[in-house]
Formats: C-alpha cells, sequence, structure tokens
C-alpha cells in the first residue's frame, strides 16, 4: 500500500523517543545535520532549545522558564515535588510549542523533536503520586508528531551503554543499577503502549549500530513523510 502525499507547504514534525541510554539524541544529531545537507530546511529542538528567530525578548522568556525546569539545584527539585513539576513541565513543552515549533512548520521548516513529550508522560504513568489522568490532559493540547521513532533497548543494555545514571532516571527510588533497570524497564513498557496505540516506528536497537539505525530511520522518513536523505 502506497502512503498517501503529504501536503508540501508544512513543515513536518519528527521525534526520536526512548528510554534514557537508548541513543536517542545521536539519531536525532545525525538525522538533522542530514536533513539540513539534503536541502530541507529543518531545525532540531530538544530540552535546551530557547531561541525564538527574530525576538530577542521572548528568547530571553523562554530561557528563564528552561532555567527554572532544568538547570535547577537538585534540592530544589526535591522540595517542589512531584505535582508542581508536572505542571513546570507541561508549561516548558507548552511554550516551546507556541514559540518555536509552531512557527517553524508554519513557515515550512520541519522540526526534530530530540525527546517531546511522551517519555515524561511515561514517567508520570508509573509514578503512584500522581494521577496518569490528570498527566494526560496537562499535555493533550499538544499535537502528535508526525512520525515518532520509537527506540527500544533494555534498561539493562542502556545502563550498559550509559556508565551512569542520575537520581532523575531511577525515579529518585535509589541509586543501585537495580534501580535504574527496574525504573526504565517500567517506563518502557508504558512507552510501548504510546507506540501500540500511535503507530510509532519501532526500532529495536540492541544490537543494531549507529549507522544502521539511522539508514533505518531515515528509509522511514522517505517512505512516510516524502523526505528523502
Amino acid at each position: 500500500m502506497t502512503t498517501p502525499a503529504l501536503p508540501t507547504d508544512r513543515g513536518r514534525t519528527i521525534t526520536v523517543t526512548g528510554i534514557d541510554g537508548a541513543g536517542k539524541s545521536t539519531l536525532a544529531n545525525r538525522l538533522h545535520q542530514a536533513l539540513n545537507e539534503a536541502g530541507h530546511t529543518t531545525i532540531l529542538v530538544g530540552k535546551r532549545s530557547t531561541d525564538v528567530p527574530m525576538d530577542a525578548g521572548l528568547s530571553a522568556y523562554v530561557d528563564r522558564l528552561n532555567d527554572l525546569v532544568y538547570r535547577r539545584d537538585a534540592r530544589v527539585a526535591r522540595a517542589c515535588g512531584d505535582h508542581y513539576w508536572l505542571l513546570a513541565l507541561a508549561s516548558w513543552y507548552t511554550l516551546q510549542h507556541q514559540l518555536v515549533i509552531q512557527p517553524a512548520l508554519a513557515a515550512g521548516t520541519h522540526v526534530l523533536l530530540d525527546n517531546a513529550h511522551h517519555k515524561i508522560l511515561a514517567r508520570y504513568a508509573v509514578n503512584p503520586g500522581v494521577s496518569t489522568r490528570l498527566a494526560e490532559q496537562v499535555f493533550a493540547h499538544l499535537p502528535e508528531p508526525d512520525l515518532v521513532i520509537f527506540l527500544q533497548i533494555s534498561a539493562a543494555e542502556a545502563l550498559a551503554r550509559k556508565g551512569s545514571f542520575t537520581s532523575l532516571e531511577t525515579g529518585h527510588s535509589g541509586a543501585a543499577d537495580e534501580d535504574f533497570i527496574h525504573y526504565q524497564d517500567a517506563v518502557l513498557a508504558q512507552l510501548r503502549t504510546y507506540e501500540q496505540a500511535g503507530g510509532w516506528l519501532s526500532l529495536d536497537v540492541t544490537d543494531m549500530d549507529r549507522d544502521h539505525v539511522f539508514k533505518t530511520a531515515a528509509t522511514a522518513l522517505a517512505e512516510r513523510l516524502h523526505l528523502h536523505l
């Protein structure tokens, strides 16, 4: 069955998701470079992206929110609690979508997301202290990307690749390797439920080298979005 052609007057959104250590940033950076080299105007958006083109004042505002959400002291993170951080993250993703992503798409620029909100949802879905329904509601207004590339890998293999981890990457459950593995495998299981419902491109990257992952993703961009690299 042939994939129907998409309108050519708008940008496409592509996001790479998976657990910590799956290789998301590596693939996102490589796809970003390859898309631009192939003549597709593309921006890479991640959790440090705060630049609002042609508007220094809005860029400064986005950067201040980024500072509060991602560059805070660990003691502050613990003191504020899970509900605060859920709403703070929802505010961050909302502002970034409104001021960075939407204008780019409207201008015909493709947006490559190094982790959209899906992993945040998965983390809160395995957090018994926060209502899953609440987490879903505060992100419900964000549109689904045109393509989600889901890098699947076990938590044990991800840990072997990473070598170290933060408290956040264990869900603040402990500092042992087993804590990372237990938490990340729970997040992975939740991501798999989203993948089944959303028609994501799912790649088991356990035995794939970086070139193989990139080539598979590039083929999907050509077949599904008609973006040839």
